[in-house]
């Protein structure tokens, strides 16, 4: 008589780069299919004739959808784990992606928008609590795997619009279902993974979880997350401000085309993803405190001299500004799962949600700000934000932070 094979929980220091690979290649499915809203506004503006408040309050939704609902989830399945929850989530966005492509107006767009953002929500959580299991001791190189599997997703924007959107228009996304279906199929196999380990951890963890820390290490924790709620404002306003309106900085200055100008955002955004990806493996080997205070210190000056030089430096120095500011971008969300035990997608939803949610109020607070002082003023001000890295001074050091459970 033959047996169901069994899935083997794993050892608390073996690292699963099998699942680790598997969990980032959906991360790049999934962040991919939010890289298709964006890319589609010039599309449907033709298409269907909005305008650009409609085409706001499509951007608005989808990050405020993906980002205020990322730590709800992650406070739920941190109490009620649910494994199938990472298939589910794509589901949602496959739905939306269908929708999407159909969409005869606004409000249908809206509606397929919001289901691509809870299929996001539902994903980066859980993702990232996947990636912690399988990560053993080296947390900082899993996060990383997991996370540069996004970031590639976000860039290839420019990539999606050149080759499907332009030619196909707006029903051109039909094909991104596809995508969100193979999403599915390896989530489904990484659900049963991700079932055999939650007892497993559950049980190891067990005193960690039903300890209630001292009044002083709770406010030791409480002021941490603050700190850290902070650096992540510094930084996503700053990626923000890149990202949206470096590129008119570029035609303004120094007199280059609209594609000329993309150069600097894909180089920019290009190191960044190599920046998240090594920065965990760095902290691993230095410590996780020490790479989030040289992200932004040592991103400081350098972004302060971005608005004074020229085209060919500037090129240089976004290169290594975005390397360096987001080397620092998993290795927070292993700092704060480890500030606070147990809760790990809801410790990776509030600073990744976070960042989705302090982009979106960054667009609409920058662009104001350059409506009422102007293109350059406000890039030199959004210039001196990584220098509010000074406050990880403040944060408690990782041998710290090992020490308020150590004994557990």
């Amino acid at each position: 008589m033959k047996h169901k094979q069994r899935v083997k929980p794993i050892t608390p220091t073996e690292t699963v780069y099998p699942i680790l690979f598997i969990i980032g290649i959906c991360h790049l499915l999934n962040d991919s299919l939010q890289a298709v809203i964006p890319a589609m506004f010039p599309i449907l503006e033709e298409d269907l004739g909005l305008n650009f408040t409609q085409l706001g309050l499509i951007a608005f939704t989808l990050n405020m959808v993906a980002s205020v609902m990322q730590p709800v989830i992650g406070m739920y399945t941190d109490k009620r784990p649910m494994p199938y929850a990472l298939p589910l989530g794509l589901t949602s966005s496959m739905l939306g992606m269908l929708g999407l492509a159909l969409a005869p107006n606004f409000l249908m767009i809206i509606a397929s928008v919001f289901f691509i953002g809870l299929g996001s929500a539902i994903f980066h959580p859980e993702g990232s609590r996947v990636a912690f299991f399988a990560a053993g001791n080296r947390r900082g190189l899993a996060q990383s795997i997991y996370q540069v599997g996004g970031n590639t997703g976000q860039a290839l924007a420019p990539l999606i619009t050149a080759l499907i959107l332009v030619p196909l228009r707006q029903f051109g996304a039909i094909w991104f279902t596809l995508i969100a279906g193979l999403a599915v199929f390896f989530l489904m196999y990484i659900s049963k993974w991700y079932a055999a380990q939650i007892r497993e951890y559950s049980k190891r963890t067990a005193s960690v979880l039903n300890r209630k820390p001292s009044k002083q290490v709770s406010r030791a924790i409480r002021n941490a997350i603050i700190i850290l709620i902070f650096l992540v404002f510094a930084r996503s306003w700053y990626m923000s401000a890149i990202s949206n309106f470096y590129a008119f900085y570029v035609i303004d200055e120094y007199g280059f085309s609209i594609r000329q100008s993309q150069i600097y955002i894909f180089i920019f955004l290009g190191m960044g993803a190599a920046g998240t990806f090594f920065g965990g493996p760095l902290a691993d080997r230095f410590g996780k405190r020490n790479i989030i205070l040289f992200s932004l210190l040592g991103s400081a000056p350098l972004a302060i001299l971005l608005p004074y030089v020229g085209p060919i430096v500037a090129i240089v120095l976004l290169a290594s500004v975005g390397f360096i500011l987001m080397s620092s971008f998993s290795v927070t969300v292993v700092y704060a799962q480890e500030l606070v035990p147990g809760k790990i997608g809801t410790m990776s939803g509030l600073i990744v949600g976070l960042a989705f949610g302090m982009g979106a109020i960054g667009s609409v607070a920058l662009g104001s700000m350059i409506d009422s002082f102007g293109l350059i003023p406000t890039m030199i001000t959004i210039s001196l934000l990584p220098l509010l890295g000074l406050l990880t001074f403040l944060l408690p050091t990782d041998e710290k932070v090992d020490t308020w459970y150590a004994n557990e």
